[in-house]
């Protein structure tokens, strides 16, 4: 197999040409800073598309995670439940406004939060009212049971929709399933301003609070009058017109990228691997990423540290490790799983709650007995899923001749 001439990118910006008409309008309206009729239109559009009443366009998502935060109230000290396995965007906001992550373990079905661990979770703490719930890769999760068990212990949800923008459970966007929830625009998401997100809800109270912390708090005074503490968050008039550009082609971005997947599922159907599961009953991703998990039985020996990692090549078998490298060799870039939160430095002394109560103790060695819970699975599967999964090349511009040479790459790996 040869290299590829051209980089096959993990997900990169796909944009279509409109995007510079609404760039070009702002600058010859001279409308470049936080206002303009880009940021009302991509906010009416982001309304009009998810099925909520308000949003609020901002810098990031990030940004608009911690906006979310702040309205729920979250208080220093104070435990605040968070998906486990995802970016640490999503965790980050929490501990700015001084409120302290629990990570809730991960489900096989969706790769995302496990209800039963959450219900475990509030055995253990009752008194936490905040849950901060993401959607991996696209997928949703298990909607209706979080939503059931949130609603029994009284806790609202912080909708983390950062990467499932587009996707549908049960016919509905993710986006409009907690009271605050957020979604980006960042460079490599399903449609792009380069950066930017949104914080979208049904109450105009809390928008409005948003509207106010993210341009400095300002005061309705003649004078610059600050009462309480406030934040340069508001999305550009200038990114807010790639956002404009990008969203009339939302649905064409996802069914590339669910195309991608599907051929994917199928030139691996021989290989010990599978694809990241959705519950096709409920749920339709928008396939942001396409990921595979590789059967445990056809893992080579594989160890990771801090920084670095090492694996020993077997016949008939594979890791995340040697397939990652192979690509890069050929010039595809494809990336591991989230490491999960609770693995990291930064959040190694926060609590960990598995489906079977406090994980801490049992995530110390990768699949020994010691990680193995009363149903015979691993313990800790977000952990397992980062361990022996990887994030294929997605970028919904790859041609079908180089998608055609990445499965074939992946399938020597196991040669």
């Amino acid at each position: 197999m040869e290299t590829f001439k051209e980089k096959i990118w993990l997900s990169s910006p796909t944009m279509h040409g409109e995007e510079l008409k609404y760039m070009q309008e702002a600058y010859e309206k001279n409308w470049m800073s936080t206002v303009g009729e880009n940021i009302n239109e991509v906010e009416r559009l982001a309304c009009e598309k998810v099925g909520c009443r308000y949003a609020v366009a901002l810098s990031a998502g990030t940004a608009a995670l911690h906006m979310a935060v702040k309205l729920a109230g979250v208080q220093p000290g104070e435990k605040v439940f968070c998906s486990d396995l995802t970016f640490d965007a999503t965790v980050n906001p929490v501990v700015y406004e001084g409120g302290v992550p629990v990570f809730i373990d991960t489900e096989y079905d969706t790769w995302n939060m496990d209800p039963v661990a959450l219900e475990k979770a509030f055995e253990l703490y009752p008194e936490v009212r905040v849950v901060v719930v993401a959607h991996l890769y696209g997928t949703p999760g298990k909607v209706d049971e979080i939503k059931t068990i949130c609603e029994k212990h009284k806790a609202i949800i912080i909708e983390d929709a950062a990467e499932s923008l587009g996707a549908t459970y049960k016919g509905k966007q993710t986006g409009t399933f907690g009271t605050y929830n957020c979604i980006s625009f960042n460079g490599n998401k399903i449609i792009t301003g380069s950066s930017g997100g949104m914080v979208l809800t049904d109450d105009i109270e809390a928008a409005n609070k948003v509207r106010k912390w993210s341009t400095q708090a300002r005061e309705n005074a003649p004078w610059y009058q600050h009462e309480e503490l406030g934040y340069n968050y508001r999305m550009s008039n200038v990114i807010a017109g790639v956002v404009r550009g990008q969203f009339p082609y939302l649905e064409e971005h996802i069914a590339q990228k669910k195309a991608i997947y599907e051929r994917y599922k199928e030139g691996f159907k021989d290989l010990p691997v599978q694809m990241n599961p959705f519950d096709a009953t409920n749920s339709e991703p928008n396939f942001w990423l396409s990921c595979l998990i590789i059967n445990p039985e056809a893992m080579c020996r594989q160890i990771r540290g801090e920084q670095e990692a090492l694996y020993i090549s077997e016949a008939g078998k594979s890791c995340p490790t040697e397939i990652l490298e192979t690509l890069a060799k050929y010039n595809a870039e494809g990336r591991p799983i989230w490491k999960p939160m609770h693995m990291q430095p930064i959040y190694r002394m926060n609590g960990f709650i598995t489906r079977e109560g406090n994980g801490r103790a049992k995530t110390n060695a990768y699949l020994s007995d010691a990680c193995i819970g009363k149903d015979g699975k691993p313990l800790d599967i977000g952990m397992d899923i980062f361990q022996r999964g990887l994030c294929l090349p997605s970028d919904n511009k790859m041609k079908l001749e180089q998608q055609d040479m990445v499965i074939e790459i992946v399938k020597s790996c196991f040669e």
